[in-house]
């Protein structure tokens, strides 16, 4: 079947074999296999030599043809057309265009000599590549595509696709955001934080990580001094660090980041007061107090990442540092993609207009904006309470998960430590003594659980190996009792090696 041997097409992928068929035919046109003119079988021929139904041939070869691949010639068939193969060997380069000279005996650029700063050489969570293959990945972050509303985000798009919304989104001659995102994040987001604020106060990022780099970009040089809770969120210290050294360990209690002199002569103050990053601790109200206080005082600013600030399965939440702000010391960042999906990217800032107009225009020669398809589909999202509906959800699984970690923690893994709070998506959780957290990271993930050391949340160098930190946002519930279970086990494995090497020794 000469079909067959120029499309083949997988029945299992996850990839529908309409779509796998077109990108078959266009594939083997763009690279000539298919020459211009060339006739394809019928419809009926190739359903039949793929083993397909006609319905898929007949929809593939009408998407074709519809954009130009292909032509219909009455009582002849359907063949590449022509004409657009021609347009498309005109926009190649030929061979003889393409021919370079020989600079095999030039000196190529010394790389190493021209770099300014070395990103790859700092310390990040990284993510196997196979990580959704690992039986109990304990990742944080992570979706759970099972708990995702589908069907309303798809509402959304097709809405946000829609001629009227379209003509809102589609032109690129402006730097502003989309306007019904921003009055969404204004009336419905921001005063369940207690934060009342005005259009002008508020910038739509790309995530909480962009929304810092910019904040970094605009206000932080070599002198300024930033204070960061120690541990802490490693990309806070890894985004600092590319515009300044000056980086103050602030140091973490029970009740979050000490409030003390540690805060002294510093300039700006990271700080994640609704769950800790990375020991998931709220904030007390008292304390909060405290630092607002400590802000005027010394006078500097508090960048609050206010990340997770729904998800607390006791009490309500407390209010934002920036709804207790009266001197607008505070500036606001949040971000969807947590609760959301991380591939997303979208985060906002709240602060001062003044501080908010440079935004734009800095964020503008970064990236420009964020873009305003995304932006008009989480608007819509937002204003039809799928949001709303979405927490609601997820906030009782996840509590499902918490309570879960937290039993088999209790059970299978009696000899650890860790915090209790109040909410999060995650336990940050230290190891019995004389255990190395990155070798049970690599011993676990050998016995097919995944979890993340907790070394690159701390500042000082070397990191304390002490500390491991397991998400369950993306593991079934199910999993996680067999999966701690099973974390268990290498632990007691690791601890018996322990104990043999030192009797031998």
């Amino acid at each position: 079947m000469a079909s067959d041997i120029l499309f083949h097409l997988e029945k299992k992928s996850r990839e529908s074999l309409q779509s796998q068929l077109r990108r078959a035919i266009l594939n083997a046109i763009l690279n000539s296999t298919l020459p211009a003119g060339f006739k394809l079988p019928s419809s009926r021929k190739l359903a039949n030599d793929l083993g397909i139904s006609r319905n898929t041939a007949i929809l593939v070869y009408q998407g074709l043809t519809d954009d130009g691949y292909l032509v219909t010639r009455e009582r002849s068939g359907i063949f590449v057309n022509e004409e657009f193969v021609e347009g498309l060997e005109q926009s190649k380069l030929s061979q003889k265009e393409t021919e370079t000279i020989d600079h095999s005996e030039l000196e190529k650029p010394d790389w190493t000599n021209r770099f300014f700063m070395r990103p790859s050489e700092r310390h990040y969570l990284n993510l196997p590549k196979d990580w959704r293959d690992i039986p109990f990945p304990f990742v944080y972050g992570q979706p759970d595509k099972r708990l995702f509303p589908l069907t309303a985000w798809r509402e959304c798009s097709r809405l946000a696709l829609s001629t009227r919304d379209m003509a809102d989104w589609i032109h690129d001659d402006k730097i502003y955001d989309d306007p019904q995102l921003i009055e969404q994040i204004r009336t419905r987001l921001l005063p369940a934080r207690g934060i009342h604020v005005s259009s002008d106060q508020i910038l739509v990022t790309l995530g909480g990580q962009n929304a810092l780099y910019l904040l970094a970009g605009l206000l932080v040089r070599q002198h300024t001094r930033v204070g960061i809770e120690n541990p802490g969120y490693p990309d806070a210290k890894n985004i600092m660090q590319l515009f300044t050294n000056n980086i103050a360990p602030i140091p973490v209690d029970e009740k979050g980041m000490v409030v003390d002199d540690n805060l002294n002569d510093c300039n700006y103050v990271f700080v994640t007061p609704s769950h800790q990053c990375p020991t998931t601790i709220t904030m007390p109200l008292s304390r909060r107090n405290r630092l607002l206080q400590k802000a005027n005082e010394q006078d500097f600013l508090i960048i609050e990442d206010d990340y997770e600030n729904e998800i607390n399965y006791f009490k309500s939440a407390s209010p934002a540092l920036k709804a207790l702000d009266t001197s607008d010391r505070v500036i606001y960042s949040s971000s969807l993609s947590k609760t959301l999906f991380p591939g997303l990217r979208i985060g906002y800032i709240v602060a001062a207009p003044e501080l908010i107009e440079e935004l734009k225009f800095y964020r503008r020669l970064v990236v420009r904006y964020t873009p305003s398809n995304n932006q008009r589909t989480v608007a819509l999202f937002l204003s039809l309470g799928y949001y709303d509906s979405l927490i609601y959800s997820l906030r009782r699984k996840w509590h499902n998960r918490w309570n879960s970690v937290h039993k088999a923690l209790k059970t299978y893994i009696p000899e650890c430590s860790y915090s209790h709070s109040s909410g999060g998506t995650s336990y940050w959780i230290k190891i019995p003594e004389g255990i190395s957290a990155n070798k049970l990271v690599k011993e676990a993930y050998k016995d097919g659980v995944l979890i993340e050391s907790g070394m690159p949340f701390f500042l000082e160098s070397p990191a304390p190996d002490t500390h491991i930190r397991i998400g369950f946002t993306s593991i079934e519930n199910a999993k996680i009792e067999p999966g701690i279970k099973r974390l268990g086990k290498t632990i007691d494995r690791m601890l018996k090696e322990k104990n043999t090497s030192q009797q031998r020794n």
